[in-house]
This record gives structure tokens, sequence and C-alpha cells, in this order.
């Protein structure tokens, strides 16, 4: 078993080979889309998985996973020209669903704000039905033991 830092040295640098050896392995257009997210190796350096994005349709997403899943063979080949290791490891490429999540995030948060600044708007100009501070605080028991309550 190797180390946290070797295995994580390990995954930055097959995502940087994977990266620059994308375009030179897979001549197709779709690829222009493909940003590399992401690696992970597991601590025996055996299999490493790969996080990628791609911007645009779902066939362009489609066909881009197609194509991963068609040259692995022929991107683990430059991994292992490219790194110091024993046994080059095995690639698995998962499409990386955080952007994705992120702005289902941000919209959640934008229709949050939307509310928030309607009810902030029905509340101008409005009193309250009672007091403003309707919650007994300490300096008022003070005062009632003062005048003997």
């Amino acid at each position: 078993m190797a180390d946290a830092a070797r295995a994580a040295r390990m995954a930055q640098r097959i995502r940087v080979i994977v990266a620059e050896s994308i375009r030179k392995v897979i001549r197709e257009e779709v690829i222009e889309n493909l940003t590399v997210t992401d690696a992970r190796v597991t601590r025996d350096l055996q299999n490493a998985t790969v996080y990628y994005t791609v911007f645009g349709t779902d066939a362009d997403k489609a066909e881009v996973a197609e194509l991963l899943a068609k040259n692995t063979g022929r991107l683990r080949k430059e991994v292992g020209r490219n790194i110091t290791a024993r046994l080059t490891p095995t690639l698995a490429f998962v499409a990386d669903e955080v952007p994705v999540n992120a702005n289902l995030v941000e919209d959640l948060l934008r229709v949050a704000k939307e509310k928030d600044a309607a009810v902030a708007a029905l509340a101008e100009g409005k009193e309250y039905a009672g007091e403003a501070d309707p919650y007994k605080h300490d300096d008022e028991d003070d005062q009632d033991d003062a005048e003997g309550r």
C-alpha cells in the first residue's frame, strides 16, 4: 500500500497527462468541449478514476463518453509512458456532476432570495401587533426585584 500523499500526487499527474493526451489520441471535434476536472487513484495505485465535464448538448456528452470508452487503452498507454510507477493504473472515466449540481443550488438560492425580497416588501411599513420585542430580558428581572414584584 502506498501512502495517501503518493496516491494524490499520482492522481494529479494522471489528470495532467490525460488532459494533454486526449487531444492527441482522440482527433474528434467534439473533444474540444471536454475538460478533465479531477482524477483519483486508489491507495494501492492500481485504479484511477478520471472525472470530466462536457459543455454542450446531451448528444455531445454521450458521444464523448463513447469516445473515451473506446480509447481508454490508448490513453492508459500514454499514462504508462509518462509516469514512473511499476504498474500503470487502469483508467475509468466518470462524468463530473458537480457543475450540474452547483447550477441547481444556485437556482434554489436565487428563488429563496426572491421570496425573501417579496416577504420584506410585504413587511415594509407594517407595525407589530403587540410590542416590537415581546420577550422578557434579564435587565427587566432586576427592575422587578428592585420594585418588589
